[in-house]
């Protein structure tokens, strides 16, 4: 871990990242991609120790209030936020400065600021994004090692349903040959229907790969799944995205179950929610 005094913490579309690396270790995580620029390893994370200043100086200057994210790049509830509490201190403004938030993760974590969470819900409007990927708990502690299990994402999308804030899914990545299954999308399935998710934003059964991400994740397959890289190049070679051969079956699937339930399942619809934000909220009533 290494600190930087960063030069602004907005992006236009007013997402931010206050990390830039993880600790999750998740083995096809796209943000190793060489594209994305990191001169640091990847677990070596980068810390905007002046996040929260930027972030207040943005939001006092800001004319019109609008949904503020986080999470896109690197999760905000890695390891060192439990010391370090800069993405607590950054929902602090936002909950002061009365804008929305859109807060993505995989971590239980983001429990810890619950109370922050309902406090701009009840202003405005607060928005998890729970990523889940692996509904079998013993290949999910492979795939992302350094983090909570599916289970309990579950737990927690219980939680911030009992407290009346909406949760989006992330059904990504689907990888093939080893979570492409029509076992594994019914379990995550029926953990958003417990949850009463409001939406799942799902691109396709399958999944990208790009130089930097593309060694790491043929890495890890070679340790775990001796022989399942060589049968990704054989089939995919260099190719960018990954479709799974079980595409149009298992998106049938996901699509019947969200449309039973009545979870928004189109992916424009679910950006256009996350960045709504309403000039009169009222708090989306949740009933167990």
């Amino acid at each position: 871990m290494h600190f930087v005094n960063a030069k602004g913490i907005l992006s236009a579309q007013s997402g931010m990242n206050v990390y830039r690396g993880c600790t999750h270790g998740c083995i096809y995580c796209d943000s190793r991609s060489v594209c994305y620029g990191f001169t640091h390893d990847f677990e070596d994370v980068e810390v905007k120790q002046n996040a929260p200043e930027l972030l207040e100086k943005a939001l006092r200057s800001r004319r019109r209030k609008c949904m503020i994210g986080t999470g896109a790049m690197c999760d905000p509830y890695m390891h060192c936020e439990e010391t370090l509490q800069i993405t607590r201190k950054c929902l602090e403004l936002i909950e002061r400065y009365e804008f929305g938030a859109a807060v993505q993760t995989k971590s239980d974590r983001i429990l810890r600021d619950l109370d922050l969470l309902k406090r701009i819900n009840e202003k405005t409007k607060c928005v998890v994004q729970m990523t889940l990927t692996t509904y079998d708990e013993d290949l999910c502690r492979v795939l992302e090692p350094n983090v909570c299990t599916t289970r309990r994402r579950a737990e927690v999308m219980d939680i911030l349903r009992d407290n009346g804030i909406p949760v989006i899914v992330w059904l990504s990545p689907v990888l093939p040959f080893l979570n492409d299954t029509r076992e594994n999308i019914q379990g995550i399935l029926e953990y958003c229907v417990r949850a009463k998710v409001y939406g799942i934003i799902c691109f396709g059964m399958g999944m990208t790969l790009r130089e930097g991400n593309r060694e790491y994740f043929y890495g890890a397959l070679d340790r775990y799944f001796p022989g399942l890289w060589q049968k990704y190049h054989r089939k995919y070679g260099y190719s960018y995205e990954l479709r799974s051969d079980r595409q149009e079956e298992l998106m049938e699937l996901f699509r019947g179950i969200c449309e039973k339930h009545g979870i928004v399942h189109d992916v424009k619809a679910c950006f256009e929610y996350l960045h709504e934000f309403p000039e009169k909220y009222e708090q989306l009533q949740f009933f167990v």
